[in-house]
């Protein structure tokens, strides 16, 4: 019999790929400017599509990532003993409190690897993070997508959506791609009706942007919330998105059961070093959220000058109203701009700008204000 009759008699491995598998819609990453360089031949590009740090790296994390060149032939400390002591120190909690991932999205995934599967559940929000409905699709277990109120997480209907099945809460605070905000006082009264069967995953990726007023010590928490695990990352203030690492705090239980599904040596030498520098570098820190702050005002006004709705924002990021989304993002990719589409978020008229540099913003605003005065611009 020839190969090509067995072939046509017996499936492949990838026809036997489980179904929750094939339904997966891949998560879309923000375009690279390498590619719109390659598609349009552009020589200058501003990129303000993946709520990057444009201040780039402190300076104390690339000497720290300089001084671990010759250990690179070594693998990585697969405990992280050294980030996790820097972590402990500054919030206040044990190393063993502390779970290290590639990236805060490592975090994501471990909780659902741990308490999702087949004949469970994860409630979200619509409009939250698209990671979400993927690690909860991908380990076969059922979402339950709960409608937004004002584009932000509806805590109360999100604590009545739980059913019995249900295992992971995943709530986002601030809110990507939204960029709405929770008060405090929320979070607790939602939390305190969370049964205790139930992970409650708060994602934190923004909440170094909040000001004085709206911070909130959710790590203290964890001695009432046993069933909380607190995701947090260096990609965004700390601008390490290139090296991928974050940590997830929780109770030694919730932790114990993350590092069994982690990979080991997850987090690399130079992440690992990188990171512990950033958290030590509070000048620099300090430096982006100042920045981050006159950029957001430079960026809604502009967009109020056009007559464009916005969506109050607590991140480094804002969405903004365009009516046809997907054509204003051509366009403003036609003048070597790269803001995000949100039409996979359920948002088709909109589109999301991630803070940048004053000169960035100013560009962004002028390209916008080109295309929306032109009608040939969307054509």
């Amino acid at each position: 019999m020839s190969p090509t009759d067995l072939s046509a008699r017996h499936p492949s491995a990838c026809d036997l790929t489980a179904a929750h598998i094939r339904a997966i819609a891949p998560y879309q990453p923000g375009k690279p400017t390498a590619e719109l360089q390659r598609e349009l031949g552009l020589t200058h590009i501003v990129k303000l599509a993946s709520n990057e740090n444009p201040l780039g790296v402190s300076p104390h994390a690339l000497q720290a990532m300089q001084d671990q060149l010759e250990t690179l032939a070594l693998y990585p400390d697969g405990n992280g003993y050294g980030l996790k002591s820097a972590i402990a120190a500054r919030f206040c909690v044990s190393r063993e409190q502390i779970v290290l991932g590639n990236g805060s999205n490592d975090i994501l995934e471990f909780a659902a690897r741990a308490f999702l599967g087949a004949g469970t559940s994860a409630v979200y929000s619509r409009h939250a993070f698209a990671v979400y409905p993927l690690a909860t699709q991908t380990v076969g277990a059922r979402g339950i997508e709960v409608p937004a109120r004002n584009y932000g997480c509806d805590l109360t209907a999100m604590v009545d959506a739980i059913e019995a099945d249900t295992r992971v809460l995943f709530i986002a605070n601030p809110n990507n791609p939204t960029g709405t905000f929770i008060p405090a006082q929320e979070l607790l009264a939602a939390f305190r009706r969370v049964p205790a069967h139930v992970l409650i995953v708060l994602d934190e990726a923004y909440t170094e942007y909040l000001t004085a007023e709206d911070a909130y010590d959710s790590l203290g928490w964890l001695a009432e919330f046993s069933n909380l695990l607190v995701s947090r990352t260096f990609s965004k203030a700390y601008g390490l998105a290139g090296l991928r690492v974050g940590f997830g705090v929780a109770s030694l239980e919730v932790i114990d059961l993350l590092n069994r599904v982690r990979p080991p040596f997850n987090v690399n030498t130079l992440a690992l070093a990188a990171a512990e520098a950033a958290l030590a570098d509070t000048g620099f820190l300090a430096r982006s959220v100042a920045l981050n702050r006159a950029g957001m005002a430079q960026v809604t006004r502009g967009l109020g000058d056009l007559g464009l709705e916005t969506i109050p924002s607590w991140g480094n990021f804002v969405a903004f109203r365009v009516g046809d989304g997907a054509a204003v993002y051509q366009a403003l990719l036609r003048k070597g701009v790269i803001v995000r589409p949100i039409a996979n978020y359920g948002m088709p008229e909109w589109l999301r700008v991630s803070i940048g540099l004053a000169s960035e913003n100013a560009t962004f605003l002028a390209a916008l204000a080109t295309i929306l005065g032109k009608g040939t611009e969307l054509a």
